[in-house]
């Protein structure tokens, strides 16, 4: 080869190079001044076994804004524990200047009925179309243990706010690019707290023993309908409803044994309200991200697989315009590197990561998997969708507006035009109704107030004076009235099952109807004169009376979540005083009875509360649980008079230690006989009963990996019972009769009919109250809150 042709081939080496490179580093010289992550954090974000801090995070946002007129920084809150809540906004500094007219343009195109009528309102909607710019949102960090996400949002604002890159000034131009770099601070604390405490010892890379977020740990990406988290009104109120992005691209971390990315489609079913536009705008936009990431030559790509679009709860922006583009990056152990072979690799629902298919591809063949390679997958991940959003910006507000031009298509005649939630004087319900009222108002919903003379009510004058009946209305012809269908309207779960019969699991729960787990009855109108209501503050109403308690709450070593939900409700409510959390050495060690009340055990499973963290998974001060002793000091407590109240799995704990003549009957059952993933059920009442005093005859129960009792009266010779069956109170039962499915999906109900869901049980002077459901579910089951204070006080 001559030294010509050896200069030929070298160059056209270097140019196959250049257009192979990942997407996600700049190809050119970047603007001078801007600093980079590490100039702030010391290391470089993806780094094998470095964590930030999240005032570390906030600082290089600080210094972003300061160096970069690309660039603003806010701080819109306080979170949970007080650390800043923050948004970046990142576009060309001409786009910055005019946010207020965007704003304007993103509002209008939301709600068409500001642009007037008929073909006068698309010629408008034509020109903010042609003016506008495409607005994703990108949020990181709500699971703190997923560090991929929060570390690559700084990597994602660096190459924003320094390259020259045409494809960067393109997106810049094209876009408006709002960016939560945690939706959960305090977890990042958390986290990397645990992480540097225990690296460099046998517990590196596992997960902290606390929750991290404070209240909710994992479910705080469940509270997208309820609103009830400090964290989640901010993003929604102060972004979502001031921005209305057509995109919201949610980066998330799974497990480490299946694919390395997940991107939509999402798998069968999809939540029947949700636009057919939004299906569209996530089909396309997530099939062309895996095609464009395969082309690069990444590994391991799943689409239409693992996760649903089934639930409110995880997807507000699927009922407010925006497509949801959910990633799912394979972890590492926090930010330690792991090392898996070929045939580890395991399947979930919808494809098999050992074996190539049409949602599948190419395979991962294994090896040392690291935080690198997550900050790797999640940039290029994140500026393909921006790329997208900037090359087909008209095309995502044409179809942004089509959505709100569908919804407030006015209602044919006859057909189903609003949802009246009614409103007594003193009624029992009334407190639930105007909680339910404030969902639907913080989600972007006109509300009107009539009373019973049609005549408008200023929804001001209800807390200060005597009414008459009134109807909270609810008009079906408005923007994001998909919202109002999905929380209102109980809707029964497909049932899917694979070629052998057996149920295809859901990704998350299969019920979301607030108005049955508020116990709210929501009337449908077909017919009715609405008139628009000026918007006011919310109303507050207290209801309810009862003699405060002091209360405790078992604290498992091992988080339990429910734990989370039930500390942040005692504290809402206060309806108890003295809440107290009892972690397993204060009860093992601790004379309960002259300290509390009554003592509640949280949903846990009953092996995780009595022997806690196997051996050698945690330090030894962590593993044990309650053990022998904490048992024997409860047993002490109830029967020197206390109350101790299990939820849900946690009754299964007391069943067993405690020797009480009752029985699981749906323990141990396959799938194919019964199974009930997340739903809600009907029950029946003895209302006599001191646990179920001033309630409806018919209640209902979150029910989810739920026992159900029997009561074993005649006990078999030689048992060792503690208690005799007569000590034991059914106070709630599935229906005799009657279907016990409310919303969701129930298989094997006939086997749960006439069995026992609440259970009251003596045990010396004081008592057990065994709660087969969770009645405090995610602070959104107000409708059995009663019984849940009644057990704890008493019924008095």
């Amino acid at each position: 080869m001559n030294r010509r042709t050896l200069v030929l081939v070298v160059l056209l080496i270097g140019l196959v190079c250049l257009c192979v490179q990942d997407l996600s580093k700049p190809t050119e010289s970047a603007v001078q001044g801007i600093p980079a992550p590490e100039a702030v954090l010391g290391f470089k974000p993806g780094d094998d076994r470095k964590l930030a801090s999240w005032n570390q995070v906030v600082e290089y946002f600080e210094r972003l804004d300061r160096a970069s007129d690309r660039v603003t920084f806010q701080v819109l809150g306080k979170s949970t524990m007080q650390k800043p809540f923050v948004l970046a906004t990142i576009s060309a500094p001409e786009n910055l200047a005019r946010l207020e007219e965007y704003k304007v343009i993103q509002g209008q195109l939301a709600d068409p009925r500001k642009l007037g009528t008929g073909a006068s309102r698309d010629r408008k909607a034509a020109e903010l179309v042609r003016r506008g710019k495409t607005i994703v949102l990108i949020t990181c960090g709500i699971h703190s243990t997923e560090v991929g996400s929060y570390l690559s949002s700084m990597l994602i604002a660096h190459r924003l706010a320094s390259s020259n890159e045409p494809e960067i000034q393109n997106i810049l131009q094209n876009t408006i690019i709002l960016l939560v770099p945690s939706l959960n601070p305090d977890g990042v604390d958390v986290v990397k707290n645990w992480y540097d405490k225990t690296l460099g010892t046998p517990y590196e890379g596992t997960d902290p023993p606390e929750l991290y977020h404070k209240y909710t740990g994992h479910d705080n990406n469940r509270d997208w309908y309820a609103f009830t988290q400090v964290e989640t009104q901010i993003t929604v109120d102060k972004i979502h409803k001031v921005w209305h992005p057509q995109i919201v691209h949610d980066i998330h971390q799974q497990g480490a044994m299946g694919s390395r990315l997940f991107l939509p489609p999402y798998m069968q079913p999809v939540e029947p309200n949700v636009p057919k536009q939004i299906v569209e705008g996530y089909t396309e936009l997530g099939n062309w991200m895996a095609r464009e990431m395969r082309a690069k030559g990444f590994q391991g790509i799943t689409t239409n697989s693992t996760y649903d679009a089934w639930s409110p709860s995880r997807a507000y922006s699927h009922y407010h315009g925006g497509v949801r583009i959910l990633s799912e990056t394979a972890s590492a152990k926090i930010a330690t590197p792991i090392t898996l072979k070929f045939d580890q690799l395991t399947s979930r629902e919808g494809y098999n990561p050992q074996k190539e298919s049409a949602n599948f591809g190419p395979l991962w063949r294994g090896g040392e998997w690291k935080l690198r390679d997550i900050t790797n997958y999640m940039t290029t991940a994140a500026f393909l969708l921006l790329r997208h959003a900037s090359e087909n910006r008209q095309q995502w507000l044409r179809r942004f507006y089509e959505i709100g031009k569908e919804a407030v298509r006015p209602i044919r005649s006859g057909s189903l035009a609003a949802y009246a939630l009614p409103i007594s004087p003193n009624g029992s319900q009334n407190f639930r109704r105007f909680q339910l009222a404030g969902i639907l108002a913080r989600a972007g919903l006109d509300l009107k107030f009539f009373d019973d003379k049609g005549r408008r009510v200023n929804p001001l004058s209800l807390s200060n004076r005597p009414f008459e009946r009134v109807e909270i209305i609810v008009p079906l012809d408005q923007p994001y009235s998909a919202f109002a269908r999905a929380v209102l309207e109980p809707i029964r779960y497909p049932d899917l099952r694979d070629a052998s019969g057996h149920p295809i699991p859901p990704y998350d729960a299969t019920a979301h109807a607030l108005s049955l787990l508020m116990g709210v009855n929501v009337h449908k109108a077909t017919t009715l004169q609405l008139r628009k209501l000026s918007p006011g503050r919310p109303i507050v109403f207290q209801a309810r009376s009862f003699s405060p308690v002091r209360v405790g709450v078992y604290k498992s070593s091992q988080p339990s979540i429910d734990r989370g939900w039930t500390q942040w409700l005692l504290e809402q409510e206060r309806e108890t005083k003295d809440v107290k959390l009892l972690p397993d050495e204060l009860i093992r060690s601790k004379e309960l009875k002259s300290d509390f009340d009554s003592i509640i055990v949280p949903d846990q499973q009953a092996r995780t509360i009595l022997s806690g963290y196997r051996q050698g998974a945690m330090p030894p001060e962590l593993t044990g649980g309650l053990g022998p002793e904490g048992v024997k000091a409860l047993r002490e407590y109830i029967e020197s008079g206390g109350t101790v109240v299990f939820l849900n799995r946690a009754s299964d704990f007391a069943i067993e230690q405690f020797k009480l003549p009752i029985k699981n009957v749906v323990a141990g059952l396959p799938r194919t006989e019964f199974y009930v993933p997340g739903s809600i059920l009907r029950i029946e009442l003895d209302t006599t009963h001191p646990i179920a005093q001033s309630m409806p005859k018919e209640s209902i129960a979150w029910a989810e990996e739920s026992p159900v009792f029997e009561v074993m009266e005649n006990p078999a010779t030689g048992s060792e019972y503690s208690v005799p069956a007569s000590a034991v109170k059914v106070v709630a039962w599935y229906p005799r009769v009657s279907d016990p499915l409310l919303s969701g999906w129930l298989l094997g109900g006939n086997r749960i009919k006439g069995k026992a869901a609440l259970l009251e049980v003596k045990m010396g002077k004081g008592r057990v109250v065994l709660f087969g459901f969770r009645p405090q579910y995610r602070a959104q089951s107000l409708a059995t809150y009663p019984l849940f204070f009644n057990a704890l006080s008493g019924g008095s």
